[in-house]
């Protein structure tokens, strides 16, 4: 029963991924495809990454809410109070997106199997970061580079990596 783990996250070329509990950018072709992603799928969180988000669970998608508190409820979502009782409520049979913030990312990168990376080809102010990735350890498996979003002048690039 080997859960299949992914963290999806979109980062600036310096790792930072918020601030003030809010993304640094609109990408519209990042939002889209996360979405085509993470739809039908189980997303997993902690609580200001939910709190954070602009509709509340995400439809069409089990949402695991890691919390502290124990006894914690959210309406529409599951709880979990550490990392080891969000794994026990995963998905066995399908992949498991990791959604953020900075330390749930950090907790889930030893045990991921699957990076799906939006790489903001600029650095930004930020209060969260992603931790560092040791490209040792992963192996890119698909890339589309140097896509330009119009609305906000900023370049990205999709990058999905799989762990050696």
């Amino acid at each position: 029963m080997n859960k299949q783990i992914s963290i999806i996250v979109a980062i600036a070329q310096n790792n930072a991924i918020g601030k003030d509990n809010d993304l640094l950018w609109h990408l519209s072709g990042d939002l889209k495809r996360f979405k085509e992603l993470t739809t039908g799928h189980t997303i997993v969180m902690g609580k200001r990454t939910f709190e954070s988000l602009p509709v509340r669970p995400l439809p069409n998608r089990k949402s695991i809410v890691i919390t502290d508190v124990e006894g914690e409820q959210i309406p529409g979502c599951v709880m979990a109070y550490s990392i080891e009782d969000a794994i026990a409520k995963f998905d066995n049979t399908d992949e498991n997106f990791i959604i953020g913030g900075g330390s749930v990312y950090r907790q889930f990168m030893p045990i991921a199997d699957k990076l799906y990376l939006t790489v903001v080809h600029k650095d930004f102010e930020a209060d969260t970061f992603y931790p560092e990735i040791n490209f040792d350890e992963w192996q890119a498996i698909e890339k589309q580079e140097n896509i330009s979003d119009e609305k906000s002048g900023l370049t990205y690039s999709y990058i999905i990596y799989k762990r050696k």
